[in-house]
């Protein structure tokens, strides 16, 4: 692939002389005269790496390295001078340069300082390329729906994003609460910054604080050296603890000493810790009968409840059922290298009409079977698990044990009687799978 590198100078001759020694080593080479003319090059191409005099007509090349960086950070830049200060170099290397150089003295240096400056910029580029795919995928433009429901939610979150404070999202189970976290972060001012999401309920007490205020060496067996908790893995940046409900009374109590003086004691430690971040939390609870209850600080409630968002259950937003399991269908297609199959209207009925316990990763889940399952262009009924109701059965001459039973031998002739694979396409496990068998004498 061909690199393209941007050269600012005003002086004519040089600015062509480098172009053609930097062209002889197979880079494409962009001329400029004046910073305004590099800048709109740097807007429209695909640079890589700039070579600025320092002394041009309309501005300063030492300060245009930091308009090159703040507009597109992954792009190197060195400066060339004919008379060289250190103060300029200092200066120069302060705003992101690359490299400060003198014209003439240093001419040797310019194919070799080039190479390594774009190597360092194609690592940077992809990595920019990679986060800024992340931001995408992780913001407000990621979350499906057209619902008043759900936009109401959304809104709500665009509105909170571009603050700094503490938002708590309640619902249920399966909601995308993590989603809308992600989406507020990736909002907000803090978005360079690392966002870290944990699940409270995965772990122990003790194991909790450890992982979230890290630990001395020596603080328990084990512990050989120092670790850092994941409230300082993301300073910062934002922190989303889901299930806060499942939190001990002892940890809550030094949660809520974060959320008051951005400070704590790491397990085992006598220093304070300083931190920057900001908190999302998320519950299926209801936090305020729990804290009345006392299974819950009533003070960290309050401090977490600042700005409340509730996230509709999919079963009150059952005209995006559609639209969400298409978008799955299209996503599980593309991984398996497969078109994308489509919905025929009983598939899609069942779908709208069926009463989504697990919600949106219930739907998930039910996508990624039929899609592993489907054998043609279209999705039909019988690709359902066979808890989903059946419009056209009889029920009468047919009865529930007999309508599994069936499915059963379907996936099981799917996947050619590979019964760790039709236990997790069932949804069930293997154990489970075995009693049905027995049951329904299915043969083996």
């Amino acid at each position: 692939m061909q690199h393209t590198i941007l050269i600012i100078d005003d002086e004519k001759k040089l600015n062509d002389l480098l172009s053609r020694i930097i062209g002889l080593e197979g880079f494409k080479v962009l001329q400029a005269f004046t910073g305004k003319e590099g800048l709109k090059l740097l807007q429209q191409e695909d640079v890589l790496l700039v070579l600025s005099d320092v002394k041009l007509p309309d501005v300063n090349g030492v300060d245009l390295v930091k308009t090159i960086k703040e507009k597109k950070p992954y792009v190197e830049v060195i400066n060339l001078t004919a008379y060289g200060t250190i103060a300029d170099g200092v200066k120069a290397i302060q705003n992101g340069a690359f490299n400060y150089i003198t014209k003439g003295d240093d001419n040797d240096k310019i194919i070799p300082l080039v190479n390594q400056a774009i190597d360092k910029a194609v690592l940077q580029k992809l990595v920019f390329d990679q986060q800024k795919k992340a931001g995408a995928r992780a913001s407000f433009t990621s979350i499906i729906g057209n619902s008043k429901a759900i936009q109401e939610a959304v809104s709500l979150a665009r509105r909170v994003a571009v603050t700094d404070t503490t938002v708590l999202l309640l619902g249920e189970t399966g909601t995308g609460k993590e989603v809308f976290a992600s989406a507020i972060h990736h909002e907000s001012e803090r978005r360079q910054m690392p966002f870290v999401a944990i699940n409270c309920s995965s772990f122990t007490a003790e194991l909790l604080e450890s992982e979230l205020f890290g630990y001395k060496a020596g603080a328990s067996t084990g512990a050989l050296k120092d670790k850092k908790g994941l409230l300082e893995e993301a300073q910062h940046g934002t922190v989303f603890l889901d299930e806060i409900g499942e939190m001990s009374l002892d940890l809550q109590a030094k949660l809520l000493r974060v959320l008051e003086s951005k400070t704590y004691i790491r397990v085992g430690d006598t220093q304070v810790t300083k931190v920057n971040i900001r908190i999302i939390a998320a519950t299926n609870r209801d936090l305020q009968k729990e804290a009345e209850a006392g299974n819950f600080r009533i003070d960290l409630y309050y401090r977490l409840s600042v700005f409340t968002i509730t996230l509709p259950s999919l079963n009150e937003r059952k005209t995006d059922v559609e639209l969400l399991a298409n978008y799955f269908l299209k996503d599980f297609s593309a991984r398996d290298g497969k078109k994308a199959p489509t919905m025929n209207k009983e598939f899609a009925s069942l779908l709208s009409s069926h009463n989504w316990k697990g919600n949106i990763r219930e739907l998930k889940n039910v996508m990624e079977r039929v899609t592993i399952l489907a054998d043609s262009d279209t999705l039909t009924a019988d690709l359902l698990p066979p808890d989903f109701k059946y419009p056209n059965t009889d029920h009468n001459a047919v009865d529930l044990a007999t309508i599994e039973r069936q499915h059963i031998q379907k996936i099981l002739a799917r996947t050619h009687g590979n019964k760790a694979e039709t236990a997790r396409l069932l949804g069930i496990g293997i154990t489970t799978l075995y009693r049905k068998l027995d049951e329904y004498k299915i043969a083996l």
